[in-house]
């Protein structure tokens, strides 16, 4: 039996050497029988016996399932990484995953009291979409008029940023003294629903030709198809780099470009000089003033190449006759250079890039028919669709308001009345308190300067009134609101005396629905939001 047991032993450390030979695996030897065993006396062995080499299981095993594995599966990942070796690791798996994760950009973004919030954003973050993210944050009303705004203080330029561009590519030639703003701008895309006002009939016309005007209702097509040669033409002041006075030019912005006329109004190719193009420049509206350039008027705008930063020579400088020519050039020019991107901007407000969809909040209109008058005396409520019908329920709401203000005050209740109505209207995004009347003449031009855009504030001559500042065709007008007092209870009055509101709440309600003595209805409230 020993001779048996000998001659299995050499079985097995045969196919032990050629399973080392194959898995390439070299071991210390430790003989399997002791060298001190001797076989029995009386029998002499016949064959040499071979010690054996033990086998590391698991290392075998371990080998054998890295081969095994397909590289097609994914790696587990580690629900305990603090337990893993090295400390942190996230997979289980020994093999090292690339790291996809997209790198992040760090920017600042600031309201107009100066306070800021520091957003983290991808490379391709849009600039609608940096905004909508800020709403998300400040719990606004997304109603599709924020902006990003880049402000570039050393120069005295800001501009808009579109919705469709990357924030990280405008962020990155920006200087150190440069940021970005979150403001209103009701202007964005006003010009697609009422072109009328941006467009004046003089202004646009076709190329080459002295009298080719563009029928109104063609007008907006003529911009957005990218085979029109539409133009718009008109006298702008010029300074030229390095000089301190202006000059007056006839003007031509076409698709490849802003021309000026050496030679009168003359559009011969051989008279006209090139000053800047479209591709590669952004239009700015200056906001130093019009003593810092010595500018001939107040209405000026600047051309600026993206790449320049602080080199005031690259600056196109130019100033119109007024409002209505300045915005007429700012406007073509975004339309001559973005085209159908900016009508895409204004038709699909609500689509939003994959990393927003956990931003998204609902959207509500605040389109003028929003706010209507309503009559609940009956079983159901209807809408009160005559002006004078509406006007005189708003005159018996504010009698019911008197009787009850009377009823509280003979109960002797603790909270008059009548503090209540002097500052409710404190809580609104439309009263900006004491602020002077210059500050509220920029921050209408700001947001966009459209009609129906207005704001209340202190009044600073009668410290009892209150002024309403409204913006109407591109002209911003100051109203006064007095008070009134009758049997012991306050009202206030935009028509001395005529109609009279218990608070300024219900006055903004009421011209919200009527134009009364105004010249147009309330309709975008001029909004500061702190981040």
């Amino acid at each position: 039996w020993f001779w048996r047991l000998a001659a299995l032993v050499n079985d097995m450390n045969s196919s032990l050497e050629s399973l080392y030979s194959s898995c390439s695996i070299h071991t210390e030897t430790t003989p399997l029988l002791h060298q001190g065993h001797a076989p029995h006396h009386g029998h002499a062995p016949h064959h040499e016996l071979h010690h054996s080499q033990p086998v590391h299981i698991t290392a075998v095993r371990r080998l054998q399932e890295q081969q095994c594995r397909p590289s097609s599966l994914p790696a587990v990942i580690n629900p305990f990484p603090e337990l893993c070796t090295p400390p942190g690791s996230p997979v289980l798996s020994p093999t090292h995953t690339p790291d996809n994760h997209v790198r992040m950009h760090i920017i600042k973004v600031c309201s107009e009291d100066g306070a800021g919030k520091v957003v983290e954003v991808p490379a391709d973050m849009r600039a609608r979409d940096v905004c909508q993210l800020l709403v998300y944050k400040s719990h606004c009303l997304d109603d599709n008029c924020w902006s990003l705004v880049e402000h570039h203080p050393l120069l005295g330029l800001e501009r808009c940023l579109e919705d469709h561009e990357l924030v990280v590519q405008v962020h990155a030639s920006m200087t150190s003294d440069s940021k970005f703003l979150f403001r209103k701008n009701y202007a964005k895309y006003e010009f697609f629903r009422n072109p009328l006002n941006f467009f004046p009939d003089q202004m646009v016309t076709w190329c080459q030709e002295s009298n080719g005007s563009i029928p109104q209702s063609q007008l907006l097509q003529k911009f957005l198809n990218s085979s029109s040669c539409v133009e718009v033409q008109g006298s702008l002041y010029w300074k030229e780099s390095g000089k301190k006075s202006w000059k007056r030019l006839s003007m031509f912005l076409r698709r490849s470009g802003l021309y000026c006329s050496t030679k009168g109004s003359s559009k011969e190719p051989r008279h006209l000089q090139l000053l800047s193009d479209l591709e590669d420049c952004n239009i700015y509206t200056v906001t130093t003033g019009r003593k810092s350039h010595n500018a001939p008027t107040d209405y000026q705008f600047c051309i600026k190449p993206s790449k320049v930063r602080n080199d005031c020579k690259e600056l196109r400088m130019l100033c119109a006759e007024d409002e209505q020519s300045r915005t007429c050039w700012m406007t073509a020019f975004r339309l001559l250079k973005y085209g159908i991107l900016l009508y895409q901007n204004y038709k699909s407000p609500q689509q939003r890039k994959s990393p927003l969809s956990h931003f998204s909040t609902p959207v509500r209109s605040v389109s003028e028919n929003s706010l209507v008058a309503m009559d609940f005396s009956g079983r159901t409520g209807r809408v009160i669709e005559n002006p004078l019908e509406a006007q005189s329920a708003a005159l018996e709401e504010g009698q019911t308001w008197r009787k009850r203000g009377q009823r509280m005050n003979a109960l002797g209740s603790p909270l008059h009345p009548s503090s209540v109505s002097s500052v409710i209207h404190r809580t609104q995004l439309w009263f900006h308190g004491r602020i002077m009347r210059d500050e509220a003449h920029k921050m209408v031009m700001q947001q966009g300067q459209v009609d129906g855009l207005f704001l209340l504030r202190d009044s600073q001559s009668n410290p009892r009134a209150f002024v309403l500042t409204l913006c109407h065709h591109q002209k911003i007008r100051h109203f006064q609101i007095l008070p009134y007092e009758e049997d012991g209870q306050m009202f206030f009055s935009l028509d001395e005396g005529s109609t009279k509101f218990t608070d300024l709440i219900h006055l903004v309600e009421f011209y919200q629905l009527n134009r009364g003595v105004l010249p147009c209805r309330l309709k975008h409230p001029c909004t500061a939001v702190a981040l």
